[in-house]
């Protein structure tokens, strides 16, 4: 009985071709880390300064490649950049939304932004002991979608490697029809109580869906989860009565102020007839972090 090889003269030299792709024994791909980081304890500053909460500044798509910066870095918030879930996802330590961390890291040339999560893993595993398990679970959820009508939401003229404004170091200015004015991405809630509850404004500039749903979802009855397809970062506007359910006001708060929003524009209506998207309510299925352990101090630098 002839081999395969001598029916098919082509077919050897193919598998050589491509074995010659796959990993040799022992030279398996190592998982990204950075090549250097500093991760310490946050120091809080004086009474009335101002700090920066944001998201990291630097690293893979932005002008600084590089070079990662994060300022009073939650644990939590390492673990949503880690996993890219949100909070409602992340089954943590009591105290990992409010103990913060400074970091800094360099990354190695040539990083993309896929493999950030990877890194943030690793550092989180290497640095914290942080050791965590998935589970499924089902979730009460408004789905954002493109309403049909279309999107009203205008791209942003932000450069495509923009880096996240620092509130800390800089005032951000509105304008006069509410839109933030900042020379990088970010946004600002304007909360004003009212006699029945309170009235809010999102100003976002430079936002993908995915950190609008995210925003947003802050202040709705449901977290919100992006299913638009949309891509791209978008400057908008969007004035909504919040679920104050979560953030109480205190006794003889809920005077009249400034309204900026009528009366009734929940969530779901609001965003329809301002940004041409839409909120539908759903039962899904999401991954869940469970953390099973996690050292409330880095090891040495």
């Amino acid at each position: 009985m002839k081999s395969r090889s001598n029916r098919n003269p082509h077919w050897l030299p193919i598998v050589l071709a491509l074995g010659g792709l796959t990993t040799a024994p022992g030279q398996a791909q190592q998982s990204p880390t950075f090549e250097v980081a500093s991760v310490r304890s946050w120091v809080p500053p004086a009474p009335g300064a101002t700090v920066f909460y944001g998201p990291p500044r630097g690293g893979p798509g932005t002008a600084d490649p590089e070079q990662i910066t994060w300022t009073a870095a939650s644990l939590l918030s390492i673990l949503m950049a880690a996993y890219d879930v949100q909070a409602f996802q992340v089954n943590p330590p009591d105290w990992a939304p409010t103990t913060r961390y400074d970091i800094r890291a360099k990354v190695p040339a040539g990083t993309t932004t896929a493999q950030m999560p990877i890194m943030w893993q690793n550092l989180l595993r290497d640095r914290m002991g942080v050791a965590v398990h998935h589970a499924s679970k089902e979730f009460q959820v408004y789905e954002l979608t493109v309403a049909k009508g279309g999107p009203k939401i205008k791209e942003t003229d932000l450069p495509s490697n923009a880096e996240a404004f620092d509130f800390g170091a800089g005032a951000a200015k509105l304008a006069q029809n509410g839109a933030l004015e900042i020379n990088g991405t970010g946004s600002v809630v304007r909360v004003t109580p009212t006699a029945t509850g309170a009235n809010a404004r999102l100003a976002a500039k430079g936002f993908t869906m995915p950190e609008l749903a995210a925003r947003l979802g802050g202040w709705t009855s449901h977290p919100i989860i992006d299913r638009t397809g949309l891509t791209g970062r978008f400057d908008l506007v969007l004035e909504f009565t919040p679920d104050m359910s979560r953030f109480p006001l205190e006794p003889g708060a809920g005077a009249p102020g400034d309204s900026v929003t009528d009366p009734g524009s929940d969530a779901p209506s609001a965003v329809e007839k301002q940004l041409g998207l839409k909120l539908t309510e759903a039962k899904v299925m999401l991954n869940v972090i469970v953390v099973d352990h996690a050292e409330k101090s880095p090891t040495e630098n």
